[in-house]
């Protein structure tokens, strides 16, 4: 397994992170065995950075990853999440303060190592969507220096989800030791210049400017939710219903949209699509770690075996700006 730096946390974490969301689900609707084989085969192959958040499975994803570590006897490094509910953006400081509390007991830890806000970052307040202005997203952040003083949190970071101007104008600003960033071969805009006239939107290079603030890097969304495997099939452990981000406005949109990438299977440059999607953001040095999402421990298994043969070649490469170009003239 690859180790990268983390931004200037100090931290090297693996190329492959493991997702413990509700997308995938196996830490919020899998068996408890399961659950435990497959943190234990992670860490065995070198997996050292693990996602969780309270919104997963309204706080299931942290007990069961906690139950499963202590179990285990590990260790390793885990990321949580702030989501500010609407009733909470009242009191951002005390909210952050008892959310951290929560996750932290739910974890069965005294501290950890990277605490996030959730929320998208916005220009200003939008409590029906969940969204936060940058003023809101200072203040999440001050609360959280708060903890870290006080060692129940390592680092934090943000969401870099929102409105695009925001989340730059925020990175810019220094505060944060790390970004989450959608990032996917259906929309890599995070990591790359897109055409004029992309559908989706742009993030701007969002991940090199995180890198130039020193910031560690976070690639979510790898696998569009699923619909970069081409097909609507969902694993019954999984999220039935997921809405797309930064991608079409249907997850049946997406998986069409995927096919168009078949042709670096059929070429003979991977196995599968699920190969192509990961093999193209671990190839992208810039990101720290790529979070998968997992149903099962077949899904765990190629992940890792995929994040193992490293980048896509120059040449499938090369074939993608045709796609992202046609992409925009459509």
């Amino acid at each position: 397994m690859e180790y990268r730096q983390l931004g200037r946390t100090g931290l090297r974490v693996s190329a492959l992170g493991f997702g413990c969301g509700s997308v995938g689900g196996l830490l919020v609707r899998g068996d408890h065995k399961d659950m435990v084989e497959a943190v234990a085969r992670a860490i065995e192959s070198g997996i050292n950075y693990f996602d969780t958040a309270r919104s997963y499975g309204s706080g299931r994803s942290e007990t069961n990853l906690g139950i499963a570590v202590r179990e285990l006897g590990a260790e390793l490094l885990i990321g949580t999440k702030v989501d500010l509910r609407t009733e909470e953006m009242h009191d951002i400081e005390g909210s952050v303060i008892a959310s951290v509390e929560g996750s932290l007991k739910r974890l069965g830890r005294d501290r950890v190592d990277l605490i996030q806000l959730h929320n998208p970052i916005a220009s200003q307040r939008r409590p029906e969507r969940g969204w936060v202005s940058v003023d809101d997203a200072e203040t999440a952040l001050q609360a959280f220096e708060k903890l870290k003083a006080q060692g129940k949190v390592g680092h934090c970071g943000i969401n870099g989800l929102g409105e695009t101007p925001a989340i730059h104008r925020f990175i810019a600003a220094g505060l944060a030791d790390t970004t989450q960033t959608a990032y996917n071969l259906l929309n890599p805009s995070a990591g790359q210049r897109v055409p004029r006239g992309f559908p989706f939107q742009d993030y701007e290079q969002l991940i090199d400017r995180a890198v130039e603030m020193q910031m560690g890097t976070i690639a979510i969304r790898v696998l569009a939710a699923g619909a970069l495997s081409g097909s609507m099939a969902r694993h019954r452990t999984a999220a039935q219903g997921v809405g797309p981000i930064g991608t079409s406005a249907s997850y049946a949109e997406d998986v069409v949209l995927a096919r168009r990438f078949s042709f670096l299977v059929d070429e003979g440059y991977v196995d599968s699509l699920i190969e192509a999607a990961i093999r193209f953001v671990i190839g992208n040095t810039a990101v720290s770690t790529t979070l998968v999402g997992l149903s099962n421990m077949a899904q765990l298994e190629l992940a890792i075996s995929f994040a193992n043969k490293g980048p896509l070649p120059a040449e499938a490469l090369d074939h993608l700006n045709g796609i992202w170009a046609n992409l925009a003239t459509d």
